[in-house]
């Protein structure tokens, strides 16, 4: 039962995200294309940094809601997962259908993960604060940078995509905790 309502409430949350992506997709087109990992990286860190700020100083200048930056949060680390897997070549202007089954792809196996390590954690995220959510995500971070700075090399440890995937599903569950809350 807690599993179902758990992806309901995901697909929730990714269904607002994707409109948005897919929106931009529209506007932009895929200019997105041109950041290299460390700068996705730096675009995730910087709207994580700034929930913290918020958290921290238990105000806000700027009116734009946190959820919002949780949401980039999740679309740039589709994006993060689609730069990974795509050929260095592949071309910087994607049609709009092949963006929308990149994206459906990379969620999915996301959401994959999400059910997977759900059912080992037994939804233990349920407990946590949104301040160790992002905590976490800025963990995630600093090691995607190190794996960076080492030409994407481990010796033990998982690589940039997973750590990617992780913070997407942080942020999917600081969401529905969020939507929780307002309800």
């Amino acid at each position: 039962m807690a599993m179902s309502k758990t992806v309901q409430q995901y697909e929730a949350v990714i269904n607002r995200c994707k409109e948005i992506f897919l929106k931009k997709a529209q506007d932009y087109g895929t200019s997105w294309r041109v950041l290299r990992s460390i700068s996705i990286a730096d675009q995730i860190y910087i709207k994580a940094q700034r929930i913290r700020t918020i958290q921290e100083n238990k105000s806000q200048r700027i009116s734009d809601p946190v959820a919002g930056e949780f949401m980039g949060i999740i679309n740039y680390g589709i994006i993060a997962l689609i730069q990974d897997a795509l050929p260095k070549d592949a071309p910087i202007d994607l049609p709009y259908s092949e963006v929308e089954k990149l994206y459906n792809q990379y969620i999915g196996a996301t959401m994959d993960l999400m059910r997977d390590k759900n059912t080992d954690y037994g939804e233990a995220w349920r407990s946590m604060s949104q301040e160790s959510f992002v905590d976490l995500i800025l963990v995630k971070l600093l090691r995607i940078k190190q794996i960076i700075a080492n030409d994407g090399q481990t010796i033990i440890s998982e690589g940039a995509d997973a750590n990617f995937t992780d913070i997407i599903n942080y942020a999917v569950f600081a969401l529905i905790r969020q939507d929780e809350a307002a309800a």
